[in-house]
């Protein structure tokens, strides 16, 4: 394990990542928990090197945690109280694994280092879950998608940034027509609708759905999806080319 303050890092600056994607008619976020005694989650993050841009620092953290390159992601909001420290966790997960923190394991100019205020830059990502393949790193026991209506208690303020992020994702799904990142290429209207219903956790009229849809001129419809019953089966749509 790497001490934070021995890479060339920009100090008390670092960012939080929230993954989502989509299945099964649930937003999800993809969520570590760490390696410790005590329930202890904590948003995929990681700090910025001197010699890289925020943006590609973003990038960094993203593909080792999934595994993927193309990934749609969007800057939304920084946070930074002046009380904004992870002092308080820290201290109480060091009391209850005091076996796993010794001298070369954390020591006092670690603590100091990784303990002062620190501005986060907060980003969220859209993925198709079926091209991700989730990655630990060397503090994780393990990595997992989770219901964002049910997400785990976690570490500082990490819940406060999710909720942030989907505001964001909320106020541009139609602007910068995102939504269409958590879908396979092709879909039909229906799962359009269901996107969007679980995006916004309220049910939207079929008709009035569609007509808003269609209405902004950027899908292609291709041939009827095969169901085994010809007359009913609903076109596929795929993003205009």
């Amino acid at each position: 394990m790497h001490h934070p303050s021995e890479k060339d890092y920009i100090h008390q600056l670092s960012i939080d990542c929230v993954i989502l994607g989509y299945q099964d008619r649930q937003l999800k976020v993809l969520v570590p928990k760490l390696d410790f005694r005590g329930d202890f989650w904590a948003l995929p993050s990681g700090f910025i090197l001197q010699e890289e841009s925020i943006d590609e620092a973003a990038r960094r953290i993203l593909e080792e945690r999934t595994g993927i390159r193309d990934i749609y992601l969007d800057q939304f909001r920084a946070f930074g109280p002046t009380d904004r420290t992870n002092r308080a966790f820290l201290e109480r997960m060091m009391r209850l694994n005091e076996e796993k923190f010794g001298e070369e394991l954390f020591n006092r100019k670690e603590f100091d280092w990784i303990t002062r205020r620190f501005i986060s830059i907060g980003y969220y990502a859209l993925v198709d879950m079926n091209k991700v393949v989730p990655r630990k790193n060397d503090i994780d026991e393990s990595i997992a998608w989770y219901n964002i209506r049910n997400l785990p208690p976690m570490i500082m303020d990490h819940n406060e940034i999710v909720g942030k992020a989907l505001e964001t994702l909320r106020l541009n799904l139609d602007e910068k027509l995102i939504g269409f990142n958590l879908l396979p290429e092709t879909f039909t209207m229906r799962e359009v609708q269901e996107l969007y219903e679980a995006i916004f956790d309220k049910p939207f009229a079929r008709n009035n759905f569609q007509k808003k849809i269609l209405d902004l001129n950027v899908l292609e419809r291709l041939e009827k999806k095969f169901t085994g019953a010809a007359n009913k089966a609903p076109y596929l749509y795929r993003l205009a080319r």
